[in-house]
């Protein structure tokens, strides 16, 4: 469990929740470390996949769904509103990638999921940092899939619509 922002507004991580998830996962007879850290940055991508390392041995799996929002029309949207999402959402998705893909290409296995969004194939009103960066792990997607798959390892996205999520509730409807 990696702890990357899932505050109601999207503005940071909530470690209750991460741990209420490991717990929920060891009481189900399973093994979870919560890891925080800042995926939008590469050194917050290698702790979070050293951490992995450590604690099991070898990584099987890697998830890409940290998020934020910081809804806005365009022509109100902040430089660095638009560089929060987008770093979080997908340079995060990099940074986590980045790490994982050698110790998948290395074991010749392992697994992507990329949660995209609906927003990312058809846009969104007042998100187009959020659309822009659902979009891009799209691509990300398919560029891993080339470079891994001959490596036994399977890339894929996900692109779910609106779901009811700690994130999504503050959401405007």
């Amino acid at each position: 469990v990696n702890d990357t922002g899932c505050e109601p507004d999207g503005s940071g991580s909530n470690p209750a929740i991460a741990d209420a998830t490991v717990a929920a996962i060891v009481a189900a007879g399973g093994k979870a470390v919560a890891n925080y850290g800042d995926v939008s940055t590469l050194e917050g991508g290698e702790g979070t996949i050293k951490t992995a390392l450590e604690s099991y041995g070898r990584i099987d799996g890697l998830a890409n769904c940290a998020g934020i929002r910081r809804d806005t029309p365009i022509w109100q949207m902040t430089e660095e509103d638009w560089d929060a999402v987008v770093s979080v959402m997908l340079k995060g998705a990099f940074n986590m990638s980045r790490h994982a893909a050698d110790h998948f290409r290395k074991q010749e296995s392992g697994s992507f999921v990329h949660m995209t969004s609906t927003s990312g194939l058809v846009g969104a009103m007042g998100q187009a940092n959020y659309s822009a960066a659902k979009a891009g792990l799209v691509g990300l997607t398919k560029a891993l899939a080339k470079e891994l798959g001959r490596h036994d390892v399977t890339v894929n996205a996900v692109a779910p619509g609106m779901t009811r999520t700690e994130m999504v509730s503050s959401h405007p409807k």
